[in-house]
């Protein structure tokens, strides 16, 4: 019997892909000017709509999946007999893997034998979306659910995941950062640099002056133990210089494959227009 694979919205899966390989994704949403957007389905808030209302002086915040939407599907899958795999968006960055905790506990004392999977990324946007990616064509080659768990398990803690933004006000704002941190990314013409440390943190790594210096230094660290031939490039309303970091990548001789998804609303709530992500596989663990 196959498993069933779920992730939420921060993953920022396209919406094609996440149907055509079966993989749920289940929604946080964002308050936009007093109003709640869905992230998913056919009403979802789009990251143009978003990064617009940003440019034109709007501060949009954004809510977990809340405890009853995980609990509806887990009953749903443990009523079915199906058992689930939850990879999650990282527990340090939001509570929505802390729901997912909550709802599993409710459910296995409805039903103790259902089994149900719960995987902390410690990851956040292409780098979450990239494990869900892993965990769906492990399900297709035939791996178990535990055999799929594992194989994350291991991946997850070697995942690089570097973020180039034009300012850090976002993400101060937001709880991400500090206001202290904030400050390193205030100067003009100053790109700040950061990366998800081993415990799923988001820490400032480095303060480049001009993007292109930026885009040079994200790149070098990003490859630099890369152990995986496959690395993920995101971005917000930048595609073309999502595609020049695709073709510098490729020219590393352990790269063959570069996906490229634009960041989703929720990721793009915290840091901002403009910035550009990597996400790479080490051979050691972060």
């Amino acid at each position: 019997m196959t498993f069933k694979i779920l992730t939420d919205s921060t993953a920022d899966l396209p919406e094609s892909w996440a149907n055509e390989n079966d993989v749920q994704v289940l929604g946080l949403t964002v308050q936009l000017d007093d109003v709640t957007y869905e992230t998913v389905g056919p009403n979802r808030l789009t990251s143009e709509v978003l990064l617009e209302k940003i440019a034109e002086g709007s501060k949009p915040t954004t809510s977990q999946v809340n405890v009853g939407q995980f609990e509806a599907y887990f009953r749903q899958a443990a009523e079915n007999g199906q058992e689930v795999l939850y990879v999650a968006f990282s527990s340090v960055l939001s509570g929505t893997y802390q729901s997912a905790v909550m709802a599993r506990d409710i459910i296995l004392e409805e039903y103790p034998q259902a089994s149900i999977e719960i995987i902390d990324s410690l990851a956040a946007a292409g780098g979450e979306g990239y494990l869900a990616m892993l965990a769906a064509k492990a399900r297709k080659e035939g791996k178990s659910l535990q055999e799929t768990k594992e194989m994350i398990l291991d991946v997850g803690p070697r995942l690089r995941t570097f973020f180039l933004v034009d300012s850090l006000y976002h993400l101060m704002r937001g709880g991400r950062l500090s206001k202290t941190s904030a400050l390193v990314g205030s100067l003009v013409n100053i790109k700040p640099l950061l990366w998800l440390d081993a415990s799923g943190k988001l820490i400032p790594l480095a303060k480049l002056r001009g993007r292109k210096k930026g885009m040079r230094e994200m790149l070098k660290r990003a490859t630099a133990d890369v152990a995986h031939d496959t690395a993920v490039v995101a971005y917000a309303n930048d595609s073309d210089a999502a595609e020049k970091l695709k073709e510098q990548l490729l020219e590393n001789e352990h790269i063959k494959k570069v996906i490229i998804l634009p960041l989703g609303p929720v990721i793009s709530t915290h840091v901002g227009p403009n910035t550009l992500a990597i996400f790479t596989i080490g051979k050691d663990a972060r």
